[in-house]
């Protein structure tokens, strides 16, 4: 079994979810989004994994959601798409990925239904 975890290390959910793919013994390749921010086509193909549409990916109580006006109804899957490319931290985390499926570690052991 191996993983990729979209990660942030300030986050303690996703400390949380790290802990419990570390405690299962899973392979897993961390990506640090703040700093290798997936694509709009990588957010993309992790929103149909997910089954969501880019405003449930998103954390609507960070600055950059309220001064980029995000919550106006009007905007398009894809402006908000490219709106998390931007601004990384809007991004919900931590998100894991295995061949089992793709879940948000909101809470952690959201992840043990894929390892």
């Amino acid at each position: 079994m191996s993983a990729i975890i979209y990660h942030n290390p300030r986050c303690t959910k996703s400390r949380l979810t790290l802990a419990i793919l570390e405690e299962k013994g899973v392979d897993f390749q961390v990506i640090k989004y703040l700093d290798d921010t997936p694509s709009a086509q990588e957010l993309k193909v992790l929103l149909g994994e997910l089954d969501l549409d880019a405003r449930s990916l998103m954390r609507t109580f960070e600055a950059p959601y309220k001064a980029n006006n995000l919550d106006d109804e009007s905007l398009s899957e894809d402006d908000l798409i490219q709106a998390m490319v931007d601004n990384p931290i809007l991004i919900e985390r931590p998100i894991v990925k295995t061949d089992k499926g793709t879940v948000i570690g909101r809470p952690p052991e959201n992840v043990l239904a894929i390892i």
